[in-house]
């Protein structure tokens, strides 16, 4: 996926690497997320283990095999940090079962959502972060699959994420020192940072996904407030080239979380989402 660093050369047509993430279109099950990708000329679909788990992978399989779609990433493993030695093994092989999954419906990257605060101890949760990627690493290696370290906005940092900056991430890639982890540059978590484009620059050759959104002003919910491309604040074509200048030539992802995007109408959202990725994203017209 990576080693590209001409932007340019990205676009050969303006969707050859568009990937539409199911939680853009949360009434959609897997079958009909797949579906509507084939439909609508998408050739990626990001994945989520919950709906998977509703279809069955072997379904999902076939689907994928009978329309050309491709699966840009699974989400998520991750939510490493747990206050009880138990619950931590219990999460470990979770994220092995992760692996497997992502494994068997054909992606490469498997998301972390690295996990919240576990005892009020955030150093101590970053250090189990850090260490619970170190566990897997070898089983994700084994299948081929690559974790994708997504830093999270500070905002989540007590329940979702202790790793809330793209420095962390990339530091923490750097110290595992491994072909099989890298780091995911989602747009939403990352616009802020004063440091955000020497950070990427810094990723060079580990960034393994980025995702597209945008950051609405203000935010209608916490978690559910990301906004359509080009509704917001964030440069998304100045971070494109930024991830293309680092080399990173993989899919890009469209994940929203918005209620108002949910009750529309998906193939409304989809046929949106084309348009703005190109006016936004690519900066085409």
């Amino acid at each position: 996926m990576n080693g590209r660093s001409d932007a340019g050369a990205w676009v050969k047509s303006p969707l050859e690497r568009l990937s539409l993430n199911q939680a853009t279109v949360q009434s959609w099950g897997v079958r009909e997320t797949i579906e509507g990708c084939a439909r609508h000329g998408i050739p990626y679909v990001g994945l989520w283990r919950d709906k998977l788990a509703q279809e069955g992978v072997e379904s999902a399989r076939r689907l994928l095999e009978e329309t050309g779609v491709k699966v840009s990433s699974l989400c998520r493993g991750g939510f490493f940090p747990a206050p009880t030695e138990s619950e931590r093994r219990e999460r470990i092989d979770d994220n092995r079962r992760a692996i497997d999954e992502a494994a068997a419906v054909g992606t490469d990257v498997l998301v972390l959502v690295c996990g919240g605060i576990a005892g009020r101890d955030l150093e101590g949760s970053r250090r189990m972060v850090e260490e619970g990627i170190a566990e897997v690493l070898p089983y994700a290696s084994e299948r081929g699959v690559k974790l994708g370290i997504e830093p999270l906005h500070p905002m989540f940092a007590a329940d979702r994420s202790v790793i809330c900056t793209l420095g962390q991430a990339v530091a923490m890639a750097q110290r595992l020192d491994s072909a099989a982890v890298g780091v995911v540059v989602d747009v939403y978590h990352v616009w802020w940072d004063d440091q955000v484009y020497e950070l990427i620059e810094r990723a060079t050759g580990r960034i393994i996904g980025f995702h597209v959104d945008d950051w609405l002003a203000p935010p209608p919910d916490v978690l559910m407030g990301r906004g359509m491309m080009g509704d917001g604040a964030i440069d998304l074509s100045g971070l494109f080239e930024a991830v293309a200048r680092a080399g990173y030539d993989g899919p890009v992802e469209v994940e929203i979380f918005n209620r108002d995007i949910w009750e529309t109408p998906a193939d409304e959202v989809v046929a949106l989402m084309k348009e703005r990725y190109r006016r936004h994203v690519l900066g085409d017209g």
